[in-house]
């Protein structure tokens, strides 16, 4: 046979496997085999095939007994090959199957119905249970099948993605050593209260910045992150930084964009680390990311809750002045989490009394998982409980003393492990010493010797603070402070 014959023969080949290849359905990643689908939404499902065909999605149910009948939908795939549908959902827990059909079939197995949360954010958030307090016993104790977890590749773009790597896989002393803490310490503590499949989509990114996780028109929306695109546009043209998560919405491009759409129940969000040294704009860009993500999911205001950051760093920033209270960029991004609050439907784990100074990465995951939870059962399940510490409500100037009032205080203010600690009061000279603050009541009192005309009280205001203010509910307060004076990343941009 001549070579000529020969590549015809190969062409010919070539197209045939490509057609084939082209006509078959592929659906991206979040959909496959163990996943969790949403109760109580309608179900959106999509993916690819060969222009003009029809495809069918079938969801049956597999629990033994249930007469529901089989849900389908069905759609004509797009010219540029996509099609996307909508199913009816189901209103509680269920075992299902789900069958794709076109010109091929996908199959499904051992899909569940129940409450699906992003898990998102920096090192804290994925940092594995392999890493954290008894994690020996955690793992071996892992047996929870209704639990579920997507775990997606790390991946930057420039531009949004349509899929990412990943896949669905049961909670088992096998599988969670490597998934995010945080995330499983949360989502167990949700499955053993409310009794029902959780399902956990890890999207996390160490050393990761907001922004890289914030989408470029919405960046573009505000000028105040003029400075933050033009990093990142520098950045686009260095081929050593085609990697690089720290720039402009790399992350949201390449991690949240290929899932956006798929059914969930909230997020929670574990970030800020990087961003420490510009906390007076976090408080703009991380209300902004909160609301890019629910537009672009398109779900309405979905629970979103976070971690605010814990005690780091033991070295003071005056170390000729070790006992006076400090300036700290720290304290100002806590600061921005708190007053993002003020986003609805929003819920905050306080975690200052379990970091470690000398590790950016605390090993007791458990206790924020198990914060975190409480704010889910609050905000996202309507449960009238006590979910957070005590918050700053308001001050009133009495002589030499001033007031503080608290919310959240559940069964009281209480000062845990002795005397009061961690306030400070200053003057109109801006000047902060350390003061004397006692429980009367519902209220604090806070005075100095030195300062007989007070304008202003700090809490646990520093990077490694020492505070001991809880409520009954053993929750810890939140650091604040009074004052809107300047601090050290005023200008930082």
């Amino acid at each position: 046979m001549s070579s000529r014959c020969i590549a015809v023969i190969s062409a010919i080949a070539l197209i045939a496997v490509t057609t084939s290849a082209r006509a078959d359905i592929k659906l991206p990643g979040i959909f496959s085999d163990h996943m969790v689908l949403q109760t109580g939404k309608e179900v959106p499902f999509w993916g690819w095939a060969e222009p003009g065909e029809e495809v069918t999605v079938t969801i049956t149910s597999k629990d033994p007994g249930d007469t529901t009948k089989p849900e389908s939908a069905n759609v004509v795939t797009a010219a540029d090959g996509r099609w996307s549908l909508r199913l009816p959902g189901r209103s509680k827990p269920a075992q299902v199957e789900v069958t794709v059909t076109g010109k091929n079939t996908v199959t499904l197995t051992n899909v569940l119905f129940g409450d699906v949360w992003i898990c998102s954010g920096q090192s804290n958030m994925e940092w594995p249970v392999s890493a954290s307090l008894n994690h020996q016993e955690e793992i071996a104790e892992a047996k929870f099948p209704s639990i579920r977890f997507f775990k997606a590749e790390r991946s930057t773009a420039r531009v949004p993605q349509d899929d990412n790597d990943g896949k669905w896989v049961e909670c088992s002393p096998d599988s969670i050593g490597g998934m995010s803490a945080v995330a499983y310490f949360f989502g167990r503590e949700l499955h053993q209260r409310l009794k029902r499949p959780i399902g956990l989509v890890q999207l996390t990114h160490g050393g990761s910045i907001c922004e890289a996780w914030t989408s470029q028109a919405a960046l573009k929306s505000d000028e105040d992150f003029a400075k933050i695109l033009e990093r990142a546009e520098r950045a686009s043209t260095d081929p050593s930084q085609a990697n690089n998560p720290n720039r402009a919405s790399v992350l949201y491009n390449g991690m949240i964009a290929p899932i956006q759409g798929y059914g969930i129940k909230g997020a929670i969000w574990y970030q800020g680390e990087s961003n420490t040294g510009r906390a007076f704009q976090y408080r703009k860009l991380f209300p902004l990311l909160i609301s890019n993500w629910r537009r672009q999911w398109g779900l309405g205001d979905f629970p979103f809750l976070f971690v605010q950051l814990p005690n780091y760093v033991p070295e003071k920033s005056k170390p000729d002045r070790p006992d006076e209270p400090e300036e700290s960029a720290w304290a100002e991004l806590r600061e921005a989490q708190l007053m993002s609050l003020s986003v609805p439907r929003t819920g905050m784990a306080v975690t200052i009394d379990v970091g470690e100074p000398r590790d950016i990465h605390p090993r007791n995951k458990q206790v924020v998982g198990k914060r975190l939870a409480l704010a889910a059962l609050q905000v996202a399940y309507g449960q009238d409980i006590v979910a957070s510490g005590p918050r700053y409500k308001s001050m009133k100037v009495m002589e030499s003393t001033i007031e503080l009032e608290f919310q959240d205080i559940g069964d009281g203010l209480v000062a845990q492990g002795g005397d009061l600690r961690g306030f400070a009061i200053a003057g109109a000279d801006k000047k902060f010493v350390w003061a004397t603050a006692r429980i009367e009541g519902n209220v604090v009192r806070v005075s100095s010797s030195e300062v007989p005309a007070p304008v202003a009280v700090r809490y646990a205001w520093g990077d490694n603070p020492d505070g001991n203010l809880f409520n009954g509910a053993g929750l810890p307060a939140s650091p604040f402070r009074t004052d809107d004076w300047a601090g050290i990343t005023h200008q930082n941009r």
